[in-house]
């Protein structure tokens, strides 16, 4: 029967309460009592003045709205609140506020004060007009004096009675369906009840909130609402408030929201905002300051329509069509004339519906979006229950797999939200009503899907749906029959208005006594509720297309299974790799189920080891690809299998297969078990009552067909009628069925949980079986990748192990899941506890099982394993662990794979070495049909940024215990499972092995410091020892630092300039190669020399050196002079200072400081920048004589930032004026020290750059003469947004008049500006401060940036890192890989800031860089800025200087930053260097021709930047340099035998060896300023950070590599007898490209090379011959391409130079001194006259030579070997040998008519020694046999070859 309740529940006065003030206080009630089921809410005055109870000056007009509140038992009530306002005696006021009378003194207080008072109507049901109608009547009769008691109106109010639902069900029409309710003022109104109340009432509240927000916005909320977020809604009525949460929860239907609904908030209770669960709460806009802080809320403010979504927020939106297609059937429903906004002749009408209808509408739309959403979801129900009540639950897995949907992230977080957890507890019961939304999913869906193309025939839909929902809500739309009195109008604004009386408590009690006694009576009559069988609709079959096209994996996968039980295992083995990349998809999985279905008899199958060995396999090859919940069922298909396929082992010891397929995480997911369970225990409770209704009717036998929800339901029908004795025994039976299942479960779970050996924990470690709290709540948690995933991001990146006793883990488990499966079915108290009882026992028992199984398993011979591969280590590269075998395992990469074309080399076995350098993985393909490839990854171990544990699912022969993914910041990524023969604590030694070598104590236990040593010395303790030198030294200094005020100079041996002095600035070389620091000294002062010892004194020189007084002399900065008298004319000069490093310790001994300024200043003035950095010149213009300056950001205001120094306190508050002053005063000497340099047409600023685009065609144009003066390449032009302010994303530059440039650069705009800024300090934009008082001269120009600091390259590097070494491939849409680049914001402001001082610089003006703490982007930056300025620092010695004078002197933390050590593990790595060279990288690409220095140049230096091979990039200053005595190696240690402890050095002699670090294109013009473009669209991504090496690993060290490609050329010798092909396949992940196909300059120096060693002679260096190939060419060519001015054709060109230019250019060149064979040139070959060594090769003969080179030919008899120049020509078909490659004149020919034959030949007396013996071949003649040598076996076969081939063409 439909309920039938009071319409008011309680009718409460509550009114302002003086006493306390501010709080409203209920004035009556009625009834006074509670009501039995329904107790009075609490706080409800709160409610009534939301914003908080206050008198007005003023009456108010009444309001109304309706709130709703939720009680305990989550029954909601309806709180009808009206308010009107009073007048309030001022006597009464006064007497509340005399305790306050002392503060308010002075306000002024109103003659008159008005209270608000309301009358709250409470109700269970929601019709809010009628209870505007009943209040605005008591209002109405008291306001006008009507002659009607109010207890007569209230009594009535209370004794309403209406039915929740019913509608036109309701059997008395007059008092059902249109219930007419009257209060006895002569009012009469027509209440509709909805027709099925499970449908919402919205009225027009559903169109109204999207005419407020829009579309888009609505649908933020609605799927925010679904994936449980916190919802608040702002707004100034309270009524659009409480409609807006109505329309929310409308729309969510058939969903209802579980969790906290407060449609009005009350100030009072703001703190709820802050609670963890979500919520939809309402909130006055009068606290919108309040919400600012909430940091997780989204918040909707109706008034302004807008929809704020926290970044911290995501939301999951609908997939993708559904989220298009409701966009476009919204925007039909709201605004039908957009479709036809552009017909000419649209139809008539085209008007939306009214408000009403178009609500209901909107809502048709959202149905239909829920039923494509839900459909088939009764399919996927298991009903566990029948009796005495249903129990059913969801399987979510198997409703993903078959709607292919478990990638969708929003499906997956509403199927685990607890509104869909009601939704299934609703609708899941097969026998109940139906409502709209069950026919609709049972006969609608195929409707939606038919008419998807069609708009029209959707809108159709949606207006039948709307129209069902409009007649729910209006059962009689022409019935609105309403008859209610009104206040007469402005009666609120009468001056005297009588207070509301005091109603007669008893008088009203009668009425609702009177009204109960008359109810109990004769109760209203309802229509019952008509109950069915709820339709599920069609069933779920998305197999089709998944299916399609896998015939032949199919036919592959049965033929292996038939070869295989037909005991054909040769046939089998052959067909294994094949089925195992065919169980790659979901169809050949499921074949091998069914086939294996097919051979188990009787719950049994024995097979012997090899077929045992091939089913195990294949069945570990199709649990892999399945995931944790297992959508497709395949681990549920397999689950009965592992325990029926067994082989025995010995007497009654029998393994059964589940033992070897327990290594997958499927078995440890809660959810995977409770869907199996329920699963089973349906099946079984059909068969229960089927086979009941077999015995009873056998012809009604058709209906075991039914499925179990039909069975259940008409169970559930019959279940009145029977008898107490037949429903009780149903109900044990069902209960006894369960806990059977219950039982069996216990075992399986126990058979796939315990692992074979006990004493190893493998899947227990870490999983989620120790986890009590985590219980089948998502299907992450329960797995191992969960519990791993939460240690992802921290710094250090290394977990403790954790050791469980398994047994005690699997008893909690499967306790765990007994528990919840037995209380969601029902079971007894008395068989859980039995159940409790029994499951230690079945572990306990099963564990003794194992136990012999895995005795005798042992016994078995062990699986062939390959053999396992030793690296080549570097000198001094010791063994930290022999190799342990693992399986690399691919991981985001996919080129390794196979999947982008090639074999697949991943997963490869073999093992994995810890040295004291490296981490090196050596082994093989897994894939037999690969081959013998050699796969090597590997990365120094100091690179190591990321350790963690990783769930391991592969297919192999045996067990994979437990994985490590390893990553590195050198852009590598191993993924590593370690075998089954490697034991766990051997796991567990070497990841501690790891982390003690990653993170030394301290910097001397580095590889650098301990090269060749032992790697079990501990170094540490020694480091007081090592010391002891340089703590004297330091002591010797600090002592005449204190007798002395400087140095009288230093004196530095003369030699002569270098190369690179004499290229940068010829008129250096007119300084004398002195250096004296000018320093003042006292008379009494002691020289420096006289205090320190020589070796001291060397020491210190080399400190001078370090200082690069060398290019401060060059770029003529500091005083050059021997005597000590300063001299004046020098702007600048080099100051001591901070010789003994106490001004600043990360600077270095020597600084360029203005020649004004005395060192006091300094002392004082660095206390005011950050670090003690003051500002000092690092570099200055020839040009301009701008100078670059660098210091760190500015302390904050106030003293407290002055006490951040490290080496001083800072200066008092008496202070601070002076301190200002000096720092003033050294800014305009710094100004004054640079000399003005005007352009001709005026001064400019930076703040001009702004006002480009408003300047007109009067005003003064900058003329070009500067800028034609120095020629310069513009690759980024800018323009400015504010004067004064640089626009990272826009940028900022100097004027140009040029069109817009081809290669991705605006045009540029003119600007205007009277004056220029002679210096611009580039600052933070948090650090406005500007030093001194405001330059009203235009001396300096501050220019605000907001630059990232290092947590955002930290954060920038990670995300980097992720996109190019994914862990795992991109599984979202989302997250691809170049969306993954672009979110990382890598290198996005560095280089347009650099370009933009370096415009500035060039200008004339000089500049400060003073960002952060000046030792990150502020190195960046200066370095970047002498880069492009200075073509000195785009060579190999200016780059080193560049280098060791801006990061290492000036101290960048490499230490820190790197975090080399154990102190600065927390700190984590943050790669600044790295960033520089990628900027410097991307100039590279932009100009290939600037750069002496090629990119791997760049590669190698980024590689071992991190590698911590080399001592260059270990420390953090000078200073640390000094004191550990890393500074300057000692001669002795130079000439040892050990590594370089330089990575310059190192580089040196590498470049003299091969030309691998030379830029062959390099041809620099003079005095060219580099302006690279800086978007995006410019910008390319580094190969460093992609590119592979699989075949040796990273190609950056040296010795290894060579090594190894020594070797494979000796090995692959004795192989080459048989003709072999030249063609070679290069893949671009496994093989070194440079090396595989080197370019053709290389190649050819590389043939040059190895000829010269045939013949014995000395070869000379590359360098050598390079320069005399440039010097000839110089000679002989005017304007050679490679010289020429190539101007921006260059920069577009890039790499099609260094690959096309320089090669045609020299090819012949080289070829004519001495290259074996000629290279075949194009049409971009050099002029034929370009080689003086070739002129003699002009003649016809040159163009007839098919094959040359160099063999060795026996002379006639008693004559020796000897080499000669054979030429093989085919026109002429000679045979011609010389006595050199130049000689002009032919030696002997060979008439090819007259060879008999060609053959291989055998050595002879005194042929050539250390040739192999296939290298020897004959010739023979009609006259004679010629004995012929070559090279080796290759060539032989070469000559062979192209001889036959002239003798066939004859």
């Amino acid at each position: 029967m439909s309920e039938v309740v009071f319409l008011a529940l309680w009718l409460v006065f509550i009114m302002f309460g003086l006493i306390p003030e501010g709080q409203g206080c209920i004035l009556q009630r009625f009834p006074e009592k509670d009501w039995e089921d329904n107790p009075f809410p609490q706080g409800i005055e709160l409610f009534c003045q939301p914003s908080g109870w206050q008198l007005f000056p003023e009456r108010l007009p009444p309001t109304y709205f309706v709130a709703a509140l939720t009680d305990i038992n989550s029954e909601r009530h309806y709180c009808a609140c009206f308010t009107f306002w009073e007048e309030v005696d001022n006597t009464q006021v006064g007497a509340a506020n005399e305790a306050d009378e002392d503060e308010d003194a002075g306000i002024v207080q109103p003659s008159q004060l008005y209270a608000p008072k309301s009358l709250v109507l409470v109700s269970r049901l929601d019709h809010p007009e009628a209870f505007k109608n009943c209040l605005g009547l008591i209002y109405a009769v008291h306001i006008d004096g009507l002659g009607v008691p109010l207890e007569t109106l209230i009594g009535n109010l209370l004794t309403c009675l209406i039915p929740i639902a019913g509608g036109s069900q309701v059997k008395d029409l007059e008092e059902g369906a249109l219930r007419t309710i009257t209060l006895g003022a002569g009012d009469r109104q027509v209440i509709q009840t909805p027709i099925d109340n499970s449908l919402p009432v919205s009225g027009s509240s559903t169109a109204q909130l999207f005419r407020q927000l829009g579309i888009v916005n609505v649908l933020y909320l609605f799927c925010a609402a679904l994936t449980e977020h916190k919802i608040l809604f702002l707004s100034s009525s309270y009524h659009r408030l409480t409609e807006a949460c109505r329309a929310l929860l409308a729309i969510m239907f058939p969903l209802k929201y579980s969790f906290t609904y407060v449609p009005i908030l009350p100030g009072k209770l703001l703190e709820v905002l802050s609670t963890p669960t979500p919520f939809i709460i309402g909130v006055s806009s009068f606290f919108r300051s309040e919400t600012q802080e909430l940091l997780d809320v989204i918040i909707a403010d109706l008034d302004g329509g807008t929809v704020t979504i926290p970044e911290c927020v995501h939301i999951s939106l609908l997939p993708e069509p559904l989220l298009h297609q409701m966009q476009k059937s919204l925007s039909m429903v709201l605004d039908p004339e957009l479709e036809l906004a552009d017909h000419a002749f649209p139809p008539v009408s085209t008007q939306p519906s009214s408000p009403k209808i178009q609500d209901k509408e909107i809502r048709a739309v959202f149905l239909r979006l829920f039923a494509q959403l839900f459909q088939g979801y009764r399919w996927c129900l298991h009903i566990i229950r029948i009796h005495p009540e249903p129990a059913i639950r969801f399987h979510k897995a198997a409703f993903l797999g078959q709607r292919a949907l478990a990638e969708d992230d929003f499906l997956m977080k509403v199927l685990d939200g607890m509104a869909f957890a009601g939704f299934v507890s609703e609708r899941g019961p097969p026998f109940r009503t139906k409502d709209l939304f069950d026919e609709l999913i049972a006969h609608g869906v195929e409707r939606i899907c038919q008419e998807e193309g069609d708009p029209q025939k959707g809108m159709s839909h949606i207006k039948e749906l709307a129209e069902q929902l409009f007649k729910n809500e209006n059962p009689y739309p022409t019935v609105t029959v309403h008859k209610v009195q009104r206040p007469t109008e402005g009666s609120h604004l009468r001056p005297h208005q009588a207070l509301f009386p005091h109603l007669d408590e008893v008088t009203v009690q009668l009425f609702i006594d009177h009204a109960a006694a008359k109810q109990k009576a004769a109760p209203l009559a309802v229509r019952a509720e008509v109950k069915c069988t709820v339709p599920s609709g069609p069933p779920l079959g998305g197999n089709g297309n998944v299916l399609a096209n896998s015939a032949r994996r199919q036919e592959v996968v049965r033929n292996c299974i038939t070869y295989i039980f037909e005991n054909k295992m040769l046939e089998a083995k052959k067909l294994l790799p094949a089925v195992l990349r065919a169980l790659k998809g979901r169809a050949a999985r499921l074949c091998l189920t069914q086939e294996l279905n097919q051979h188990v008899l009787q719950n049994r199958a024995v097979l012997d080891d090899e077929q045992f060995d091939c089913i195990v396999r294949m069945m570990n090859c199709t649990l892999q690809d399945c995931s944790v919940m297992d959508e497709h069922g395949i681990a549920a298909a397999l689950l009965p299998l592992v325990t029926a396929f067994c082989r025995k082992l010995g007497a009654g010891i029998t393994q059964f297969a589940y033992s070897c397929v327990q290594d997958h995480m499927v078995w440890t997911n809660m959810q995977f078990w409770e869907g199996m369970f329920y699963g089973d225990v349906q099946n079984h409770i059909r068969a229960l009552y089927v086979d009941e209704d077999e015995q009873l009717s056998p012809p009604q036998a058709v209906r075991g067909g039914r499925s179990a929800l039909e069975i259940a339901s008409e169970e559930r029908r019959l279940w009145p009628t029977l008898s107490k004795e037949k429903q009780q025994e149903l109900v044990q039976k069902e209960e006894s069925t369960v806990f059977s299942q219950a039982i069996h479960y216990a075992n399986r779970m126990s058979y796939l949980l315990l692992p074979l050996d006990s004493s190893k924990s493998r899947l227990l470690r870490g999983s989620a079986l120790g986890d009590a709290e985590s219980v089948s709540n998502s299907y992450v948690t329960n797995s191992i990748a969960g519990s791993m995933a939460e240690s992802y991001d921290t710094e250090s990146g290394f977990e403790d192990s954790e050791n469980s006793d398994v047994a005690s883990s699997v008893v909690r488990f499967i306790t765990r899941f007994v528990d919840k499966v037995c209380n969601e079915s029902g079971v007894t108290k008395d068989h859980l506890k039995a159940l409790h009882t029994m499951i230690p026992d079945i572990v306990q028992m099963h564990i003794e099982t194992l136990d012999a199984v895995h005795r005798e398993s042992k016994r078995l011979p062990p699986i062939q394993k390959p053999k396992l591969l030793r690296p080549v280590l570097l000198a001094g590269e010791e063994l930290v662990m022999e190799g342990m075998r693992v399986h690399l395992i691919s991981d985001g990469r996919e080129e390794a794979t196979g999947a982008m074309g090639g074999p697949p080399l991943l997963p490869a076995e073999g093992a994995i070495f810890l040295t004291s350098y490296r981490l090196i993985f050596k082994g093989t393909p897994s894939d037999p049909l690969v081959g013998e490839q050699v796969v090597t990854r590997s990365f120094p171990i100091a690179s190591l940024t990321k350790e963690k544990k990783i769930s391991v699912s592969i297919p192999m022969d045996q067990f994979i215990q437990e994985g490590l993914q390893l990553r590195s910041s050198t852009f590598q990524l191993m993924k590593i499972a370690f075998d089954e023969e490697v034991a766990s604590d051997t796991v567990e030694a070497f990841r501690k092995h790891v982390h003690k070598l990653r993170y030394p104590q301290h910097v001397h236990g580095t590889f650098a410091f301990t090269v060749g040593r032992s790697c079990k010395m501990a170094p540490e303790h020694k480091h007081k020892d090592e010391n002891r030198y340089l703590k004297t030294l330091s002591k010797s200094l600090v002592k005449s630092a204190k007798k002395t005020i400087g140095w009288q100079f230093i004196a530095r041996k003369k030699d002569s300039p270098s190369a690179w002095e004499t290229e940068g600035n010829p008129q250096s070389q007119v300084y004398e190669d002195e250096i004296s620091v000018s320093e003042e000294a006292e008379p009494a002062s002691l020289t420096l020399s006289s205090t320190i010892k020589s070796a001291d004194r060397q020491t210190m020189s080399n400190v001078v050196e370090r200082a690069c007084c060398r290019d401060y002399q060059r770029l003529g900065l500091g005083t050059l002079s021997s005597s000590l008298s300063r001299s004046k004319n020098e702007p600048f000069r080099i100051s001591t200072v901070n010789r003994m490093y106490t001004v600043c310790r990360s600077y270095p001994g020597l600084l360029i400081v203005p020649q004004s300024i005395p060192d006091s200043t300094i002392q004082r003035i660095s206390r005011c920048y950050r670090q003690n950095r003051f500002p000092v010149v690092c570099w200055k213009n020839s040009r301009t004589k701008a100078v670059l300056l660098r210091s760190g950001g500015l302390h904050g205001k106030g003293v407290v930032g002055f006490f951040k120094s490290p080496n001083a306190p800072g200066p008092g508050p008496s202070q601070a004026d002076s301190t200002s002053l000096e720092q003033e005063k050294y800014l305009q000497a710094i100004v004054g020290s640079t000399p003005s340099y005007s352009e001709a047409g005026g001064r400019n600023t930076l703040g001009g750059f702004a006002s480009a685009r408003a300047s007109s065609s009067g005003r003064n144009r900058v003329d070009r003469t500067a800028d034609r003066a120095a020629p310069r390449r513009w690759g980024s032009i800018r323009s400015g947004g504010r004067p004064s302010t640089y626009d990272p994303d826009r940028g900022t530059g100097p004027p140009r008049k040029e069109p817009l440039q081809a290669n991705g650069g605006p045009a540029e705009v003119p600007f205007v500006r009277q004056q220029k800024a002679r210096l611009y300090i580039i600052g933070d934009k948090s650090q406005l401060k500007v030093p001194g008082r405001p330059d009203s001269f235009q001396q300096w120009e501050v220019i605000p940036i907001e630059a990232f600091d290092v947590r955002h390259v930290k954060a920038s590097f990670k995300k980097l890192m992720k996109a190019c070494v994914p862990g795992s491939s991109f599984s979202e849409a989302n997250t691809t890989f170049y969306r993954c680049l672009e979110e990382s914001e890598w290198m996005r402001l560095v280089l347009q800031v650099s370009v933009l001082v370096a415009e500035l610089l060039d200008l004339g003006s000089s500049v400060m860089v003073s960002l952060e703490d000046g030792w990150d982007i502020t190195t960046q930056v200066a370095s970047l800025v002498q880069l492009l300025s200075d073509r000195h620092y785009r060579t190999f010695d200016g780059f080193r200087l560049l280098v060791e004078k801006e990061w290492l002197s000036f101290g960048h933390r490499f230490g820190h930053r790197g975090a080399r050590t154990l102190a600065g593990q927390s700190g984590g790595f943050a790669p600044i260097f790295l960033q520089f060279l990628d900027c410097v990288h991307q100039i590279h690409l932009q100009f290939p021709t600037e750069f002496e220095f090629s990119q791997y140049y760049l590669k190698f230096l980024a590689y071992h930047y991190a590698s911590n091979r080399f001592r260059t990039f270990l420390l953090d200053s000078d200073y640390e340099r000094i004191e550990l005595g890393a500074m300057y190696e000692e001669k002795g240690e130079r000439k040892s035998q050990q590594a370089c402890k330089s990575v310059w050095d190192y580089m040196e002699r590498l470049n003299k060896k091969t030309p691998v670090f030379f830029n062959y294109t390099y041809a620099p013009e003079d005095g060219e300023v580099l302006k690279p473009y800086s978007y995006i669209s410019n910008l390319k991504l580094w190969d460093f950070y992609v590119e592979e090496t699989l075949s040796e690993g990273p190609p950056y060290d040296w010795e290894p590599t060579r090594g190894r490609a020594e070797r494979v050329e000796v090995e692959e010798r004795p192989r080459r007898a048989a003709p072999r092909s030249r063609r070679k396949v290069v893949r671009p992940c496994y093989d070194n490209l440079h090396r595989a196909v080197p370019d053709a300059i290389a190649k050819l120096l590389q043939d040059l090379q190895c000829l010269e060693a045939e013949l014995g002679q000395a070869p000379d260096r590359w360098k050598d011959t390079w320069d005399k190939i440039k010097a000839a060419h110089r000679t002989e060519m005017n304007s050679p391409p490679m010289y020429s001015d190539l101007g921006r054709w260059r920069r577009s060109h890039g790499a099609y130079l260094q690959e096309r230019v320089a090669a045609s250019s020299i090819e012949l060149t080289l070829d004519g001194e001495g290259g074996v064979a000629r290279a075949p040139s194009g049409g971009a070959m050099g002029r034929p006259g370009s080689g003086t060594l070739y002129s003699q090769f002009r003649s016809t003969e040159s163009e007839n030579r098919s094959f040359e080179g160099i063999l060795f030919k026996k002379g006639a008899l008693l004559k020796p070997w000897k080499p000669r120049w054979f030429v093989l020509d085919k026109t002429k078909h000679q045979l011609r040998y010389y006595e050199t490659r130049q000689d002009k004149e032919c030696k002997g020919v060979i008439d090819l008519a007259e060879v008999e034959s060609v053959m291989p030949g055998a050595p002879s007396m005194g042929a050539p020694k250390g040739v192999e013996e296939q290298a020897f071949f004959d010739v023979k003649t009609s006259k004679r046999v010629y004995n012929f040598c070559a090279r080796n076996s290759v060539q032989a076969q070469l000559w062979m070859d192209n001889v036959q081939n002239c003798l066939s063409d004859a």
